[in-house]
């Protein structure tokens, strides 16, 4: 699964697989192309999973590994060769939809042009009726062209309609695939380039109105002793608990992400510091109180702990200094023997 391959990439296994990946590639003959490279760690990574079973028909049925061919995999297959093509497919709908209005406006218009016409015609010819037989004649003609008008406004607007139905689903479309392309597909939180985004946006605005941020970087421990003990499989699981915590703490408006591999971050707005240690130290309580165990043989893996350093922001500091300040935090926390929570507040007063 592409969660799997993304947690083995950030971790001591990563370097092996990238250097059996070249290997591998020369050996078949693919070029190492960016999105080659990225389809072939997918595949070694996950060889069980669906761009895995493709790939391996392909090789065995010996077809060549064509710039087309890895388009249409990384399409198919890679995460943000999907969202790409659902950008792509929506754009098509808008053009397609824009393209019907704008022609349902023109014939509007024609109509109308030509019913103005119409108009001026029986302005000019009613002076020169002489009989009821001209007259009769000319009121059918007004009539004929009324009700042509009428029919091409009722036209345009039912044509209005569809098209605000189409784009009003198609907005909705586009507004899930932006919360996928933000959400980390493991744990269900927001991934690292929403979190990116969120914390930016934070500290604009406690810029603007002077509110307290404060910023907690939070770390499995022991996680890869959970890997080389159980298999990747029931690491995910300990992330997905972990995860499952954070989301019930993280209430708008705090927010909690996947920051990468075993690691997490969570923003606070406006609260103060005491607030978010006890928060943070509730979050470590409850989940050290848990048991785990191994879904598929019922093994207890025993209790799984975190450590967490966080940070309030100074004033005009940088995301990335905030990050550095929360992130040596953590550190202390595991060097002080991991399961504890620790303010950078108190770091900056002892230094």
């Amino acid at each position: 699964m592409r969660a799997q391959v993304e947690t083995t990439l950030r971790g001591p296994e990563s370097y092996s697989l990238a250097r059996r990946v070249v290997d591998e590639m020369q050996a078949a003959n693919v070029w190492p192309t960016p999105v080659n490279f990225e389809l072939w760690l997918h595949y070694l990574g996950d060889p069980e999973g669906p761009l895995g079973r493709e790939i391996q028909r392909l090789l065995a049925a010996d077809e060549p590994f064509t710039d087309a061919m890895s388009d249409m995999l990384a399409a198919e297959y890679l995460p943000r060769g999907r969202l790409s093509e659902e950008i792509r497919d929506a754009g098509r709908v808008l053009d397609r939809e824009l393209a019907s209005v704008a022609d349902a406006i023109s014939k509007a218009h024609q109509s109308q042009s030509a019913y103005g016409d119409t108009l001026a015609d029986a302005s000019a010819g009613i002076e020169r009726v002489e009989n009821p037989d001209g007259l009769k004649t000319l009121v059918t003609t007004l009539t004929t062209a009324t009700l042509k008008v009428q029919n091409e406004n009722a036209a345009l607007e039912k044509k209005l309609e569809t098209s605000t139905r189409e784009v009003a689903k198609l907005r909705e479309h586009l507004e899930q695939v932006r919360r996928d392309a933000m959400t980390d597909a493991l744990t269900n939180l927001a991934n690292r380039k929403a979190f990116d985004e969120h914390l930016s946006a934070a500290c604009e605005a406690e810029d603007a109105d002077s509110k307290a941020l404060t910023l907690a970087v939070i770390d499995i421990d022991h996680f890869k002793r959970f890997n080389d003990t159980w298999g990747h499989q029931t690491g995910d699981q300990v992330l997905r608990y972990v995860a499952s915590v954070l989301a019930r703490v993280a209430r708008h408006p705090r927010m909690a992400a996947r920051y990468g591999g075993e690691e997490f971050a969570m923003i606070f707005p406006s609260e103060s510091a005491g607030t978010v240690e006890a928060a943070l130290n509730a979050v470590r309580h409850e989940i050290a109180s848990r048991a785990l165990r191994r879904r598929s043989t019922n093994d207890e893996l025993g209790a799984v702990t975190i450590s967490a350093g966080f940070a309030q922001r100074k004033r005009g500091e940088s995301a990335s200094a905030l990050l550095e300040r929360a992130d040596a935090a953590l550190y202390v926390s595991k060097r002080n023997g991991r399961n504890q929570v620790t303010a950078a507040d108190v770091l900056d007063k002892a230094a």
